[in-house]
């Protein structure tokens, strides 16, 4: 173990920190993921997704998930997320048979100044018989680790996407998914069941149930889910006023993916008193939804509790400062006519998105973007046109303050074009950009200003 121990800590200095970018729908902009747990430690909100991979020879089943490991990301503010690097790997785990790629989906809980990430993955013959799924546990000092594997899965527990929920009274919950929903006490280290477990047998009985997240507010306990009740998952909850149940069904937070990625998963979290869900989308496979990407909307209750449903975004959470390269495409809004989104680079998705004007008056609405309290003095856009165009660059609407007027000259490459502000407000605003020409075709990257 201590041999063990020592190469976590050597791999964890080699681990790479890498900012990923501006929260917007998917928020992690540099590889696939999926599966997001969410948690709040300190004043930072930490991600611990799956790493989906594409499947090649003698790795991974083909056309099937694939994952090998775990990275974790943070933000302070749900805009600027950090990579802090792979923190466990299932050829550094001594129990998990390491030409398995079967990392699903994880969880990280903090108690009494340790960070525990629960982790599924299939056996090897000195643990199990190399089938079936069992659930372990890795320990580290700090949210981004340096994660030491324990030797042993759980045991008591066969399954997958592990859940763990400590209550007021510091009682820890364990929750995992195998055909039913299961749950258990935790001993308070953390590794060790501490009762038997109980099958959560009052949730819906037709269809796939799995990835359970359990949070409590307001004294009630809430039983979230994925749910396959035709062939799509949507994400559902029930509630309780015990950790364990009996739970009564109460309907979706998100309906189907209306573009058919069979999976969602999610978790819920409260931060700086707004509650957000971390759910994920194939964005960056729109073909393929074996690789998927963490996505993140904000959520709300009725006043008597109940969740109201969310509806997925591109735009995401958190705030765009006015000096980032804003991503139109990531649009709240857009008109009924003329726009369209496409991959700038069809052979590299993580290039990300262009937004397509096509027609007089076509528009995009972008909102949220903090332009301070500073004067700023130009617009740039990176844009491109085969027939040259006129775009208007506007704040809150068709009717708002005319921030500049950009001619974009023809030509068949991208160039930044940079204009003088006419006009400058201070303060959080909608970014409205509109095409003014007939019969002008205009292709946007990201609009900036300085």
């Amino acid at each position: 173990m201590k041999k063990q121990k020592s190469r976590w800590i050597v791999l964890s200095i080699f681990m790479y920190f890498s900012f990923i970018g501006i929260a917007q729908n998917p928020i992690i902009r540099n590889q696939y993921s999926a599966d997001p747990s969410a948690r709040v430690f300190g004043d930072r909100v930490y991600v611990y997704p799956s790493h989906d991979i594409l499947a090649t020879d003698g790795k991974g089943r083909k056309d099937w998930f694939c994952m090998e490991d775990y990275h974790v990301f943070s933000s302070d503010n749900l805009t600027d997320w950090t990579d802090h690097g792979m923190i466990v790997t299932q050829n550094k785990v001594p129990w998990v048979r390491p030409e398995s790629y079967s990392m699903w989906a994880p969880d990280c809980i903090e108690r009494n100044g340790k960070y525990y990430f629960y982790f599924p993955s299939t056996p090897n013959d000195n643990v199990g018989n190399g089938k079936g799924f069992n659930i372990g546990v890795a320990v580290a000092d700090k949210p981004i680790g340096p994660f030491i594997p324990q030797d042993n899965p759980i045991k008591g527990v066969q399954g997958i996407d592990p859940n763990v929920f400590i209550d007021k009274d510091g009682q820890a919950y364990l929750y995992w998914s195998s055909g039913n929903i299961y749950g258990a006490k935790l001993k308070e280290n953390m590794t060790e069941l501490d009762s038997e477990v109980k099958t959560l047998g009052d949730l819906p009985s037709k269809g796939l149930k799995e990835g359970p997240y359990v949070f409590e507010r307001k004294g009630i306990y809430y039983m979230t889910y994925p749910h396959v009740e035709d062939k799509i998952e949507r994400l559902e909850y029930a509630i309780s006023d015990n950790p364990l149940g009996p739970f009564k069904v109460m309907g979706a937070i998100m309906d189907e993916s209306p573009t058919g990625c069979w999976t969602n998963h999610h978790s819920i979290i409260e931060f700086k008193n707004q509650w957000y869900l971390f759910y994920h989308h194939n964005d960056y496979s729109p073909t393929f939804d074996k690789a998927r990407s963490v996505r993140a909307d904000s959520l709300s209750f009725n006043l008597n509790g109940t969740i109201k449903k969310v509806i997925p975004t591109l735009r995401g959470i958190g705030i765009t400062k006015a000096v980032s390269e804003i991503q139109i495409d990531r649009y709240s809004k857009i008109s009924e006519k003329g726009i369209s989104i496409d991959f700038i680079d069809p052979l590299d998705n993580f290039k990300g998105w262009k937004t397509q004007f096509s027609t007089s008056n076509a528009w995009v609405e972008y909102d949220s973007v903090d332009f301070g309290e500073n004067s700023l003095k130009s617009v740039l856009i990176k844009a491109k046109s085969n027939t040259g165009g006129s775009i208007e660059v506007r704040n809150n609407g068709k009717d708002g303050v005319l921030i500049a007027e950009v001619k974009i000259p023809k030509s068949t490459h991208w160039q930044t074009i940079t204009v003088p502000v006419k006009k400058f407000t201070t303060g959080i605003q909608n970014l409205y950009v509109v095409l003014m020409d007939n019969k002008k075709q205009v292709e946007i990257d990201w609009i900036s200003f300085k």
